[in-house]
């Protein structure tokens, strides 16, 4: 991607302009392209990691059924798939398989550009969901004030011939990559109408001669708002219109998709997807958590299309909060619970597998009495892939990333 030269080529929405103006102060960009950072050389490998936060704590065991486990039935009640019949989930090694809406992940799996983790957990231990997604984002061991995601020192602790290149998407960026490394932010286009050449031009002037660097950085961000917003060259057949909140997960994916993709674009980001919290009706193949889902299956969708090429270099994380518990509730849905599922994809993944050390779900090793017991700590995944994918040591990892975090091994061979 290189700077827009003739301003009229450009088509944004008015909200877009407002949102590239008012943001820039903690989205930096620079020099003459999107980046102050080159590209990497020809031929060699260029990694990429998304990180998709999962808000309201998905269920596990609705989403990553397993269906091999002898007492998953009875507990999980009108909640649960089987491994055959009518009530059947996609079967992935004979003890797991995928929600029903996992459609595009299931192919990935069977292709080995997908896998699971199972009964996994951050080391918060309470249910609420604003500590849970304070420790998941902000990689400390404890809920608090901080002042950085785990995302953004990562960014800092990256080796200067690295790519040091983020995204952030959303209207707010998520508070993993929020922090003191500069990070652009996009978010996908709402109702409002696009900006004409016009207004877009006088803005850029104004920009240009009252802040000739804030200019600069708006006409960088403009440009990336182009690249993530225009036609993509995927599949029209690959490209389904979902409408209502699947479609605008799609399209978040799609526009990042297109951002990461480019040469000189970011090479980390951020996503997050509201709606996991299903307290009410979650619903088995059909409800609110299969509509979700079947959100969080069109974005992997549209990363492994959108990124082409760059797919090969990729690994996409979907992690959550927390867990939710075994039993169905009174309202037909399920309570904050301590251990679930992180589903990752990409073509660089050593995929096709699930990863769990199962505690079973016999009543006494359900974790109080109520919820799968976690057998694995979520920051160990996330080390694992940061150290495959960038190469950073354990001692950045335990130390600077994950603080205090020394007695959690990264997880090894994720990244084939």
């Amino acid at each position: 991607m290189t700077m827009i030269r003739n301003r009229s080529e450009l088509a944004i929405s008015r909200r877009a302009l407002v949102r590239a103006a008012g943001a820039l102060g903690a989205s930096a960009l620079c020099g003459a392209g999107f980046w102050s950072a080159p590209a990497s050389a020809a031929g060699a490998r260029d990694p990429r990691l998304v990180v998709v936060i999962l808000r309201g704590a998905v269920d596990g065991l609705s989403a990553i059924p397993p269906v091999g486990d002898p007492d998953y039935a009875a507990l999980h009640g009108d909640l649960a798939f089987a491994a055959s019949g009518e009530r059947a989930a996609l079967p992935l090694d004979g003890f797991f398989a995928a929600h029903p809406s996992l459609v595009a992940f299931r192919r990935m799996y069977d292709q080995k550009h997908a896998a699971v983790v199972h009964a996994v957990a951050t080391g918060y231990r309470d249910r609420s969901h604003f500590d849970g997604q304070d420790v998941l984002e902000s990689g400390n061991p404890k809920p608090g004030r901080t002042e950085s995601g785990w995302l953004n020192r990562t960014l800092g602790a990256l080796p200067a011939s690295a790519s040091r290149r983020a995204l952030g998407v959303g209207a707010t960026a998520p508070l993993i990559i929020r922090g003191p490394a500069p990070a652009l932010g996009w978010a996908p286009p709402g109702g409002v109408g696009p900006a004409n050449s016009d207004l877009t031009e006088r803005v850029l002037d104004l920009y240009a001669h009252r802040d000739p660097p804030l200019g600069q950085q708006l006409s960088a961000a403009l440009a990336a708002e182009k690249v993530a917003s225009e036609s993509s060259s995927g599949d029209p057949a690959r490209k389904p219109h979902y409408g209502g909140a699947v479609e605008q997960m799609r399209l978040a994916a799609e526009g990042a998709a297109r951002l990461l993709a480019a040469p000189d674009g970011p090479r980390i980001a951020a996503l997050a997807f509201d709606g996991f919290d299903t307290h009410q009706n979650e619903g088995a193949a059909q409800g609110v958590l299969a509509q979700r889902l079947q959100g969080l299956d069109a974005a992997f969708d549209a990363f492994e299309t959108d990124l082409g090429d760059a797919w090969a270099d990729t690994v996409v994380v979907a992690i959550t909060e927390f867990g939710r518990t075994v039993r169905v509730n009174g309202t037909h849905g399920t309570d904050h619970g301590t251990a679930t599922a992180a589903l990752l994809a990409g073509g660089a993944l050593a995929g096709g597998r699930v990863i769990a050390d199962w505690p079973s779900l016999k009543a006494e090793r359900l974790y109080e009495g109520r919820d799968l017991y976690p057998t694995a700590d979520l920051r160990g995944v996330l080390k694992g892939l940061l150290a495959d994918q960038f190469g950073l040591s354990s001692k950045t990892l335990a130390e600077v990333i994950f603080p205090d975090s020394a007695g959690v091994a990264p997880m090894k061979a994720l990244v084939a």
